[in-house]
């Protein structure tokens, strides 16, 4: 159901597209050339306008209804449970991170000679 729902949106996505760019450009932005639009108070009702409106309807309609199956797949999980991975604790104390001993010194050998490279 989603890939036909899918597929008949993609088909009005491109049909919206072409009809778009088929109408007569007024020049000017927002409709302020061209003698029809904003100027007389109501746009001229062509075809294709038309076919537009009914275009955009049926794209939002497909939208939404993508949007609701979408939904519907994926309630209450997540990808985390898709995988099947549990995920590492997340409350760890403090004291697992401080070394034995209390100090952050690099360990020494057994002469107390530090074990990092010296600067020679």
């Amino acid at each position: 159901m989603e890939n036909v729902v899918l597929i008949v949106h993609l088909f009005l996505a491109l049909g919206l597209i072409a009809v778009v760019l088929m109408q007569r450009s007024e020049g000017g932005g927002l409709g302020m050339g061209g003698g029809g639009g904003a100027t007389t108070g109501r746009p001229a009702g062509t075809a294709l306008g038309k076919v537009t409106w009914i275009l955009a309807v049926a794209f939002i309609i497909t939208s939404i209804t993508l949007t609701i199956i979408a939904a519907q797949k994926a309630a209450g999980t997540s990808v985390i449970d898709q995988l099947g991975i549990t995920p590492p604790a997340q409350n760890t104390p403090a004291d697992d991170l401080v070394p034995p001993g209390g100090d952050l010194l690099p360990p020494t050998s057994g002469d107390d000679a530090p074990l990092v490279p010296s600067a020679d």
